[in-house]
């Protein structure tokens, strides 16, 4: 194994006792300060694609579910159990959309 270092450089920065700006960057950031939202350049900026996703609950079908055994990726679910309560509702949803956009190319 190599013991060389990587180039990995960590810095903490102490929110008490922040680091003392240069003329410079304190030019730059009273300038920065004092631009209205209206002097941001968005241009370079891509539109947000539209996705179609909606609200989980527009997506629930008033139906009853049906409880099945289901194999997904260790990913996939720590991904969604990440995403906190409800998860698997996510998930439900997530295959709702893939099923809407598949029935819309056919």
């Amino acid at each position: 194994m190599n013991s060389e270092p990587i180039g990995l450089v960590t810095y903490r920065l102490d929110p008490d006792n922040p680091p003392v700006l240069t003329a410079e960057e304190q030019q730059a950031w009273t300038k920065l300060q004092e631009m209205g939202d209206e002097g941001i350049d968005y241009s370079d900026i891509p539109p947000l694609p539209t996705t179609g996703w909606r609200r989980i609950s527009e997506l629930v079908p008033a139906e009853n579910k049906q409880q099945i055994t289901l194999r997904l990726d260790a990913d996939l679910i720590a991904f969604f159990r990440a995403t906190g309560r409800r998860y698997q509702s996510r998930i439900n949803a997530a295959l709702r959309e893939y099923v809407t956009a598949q029935k819309k190319a056919v």
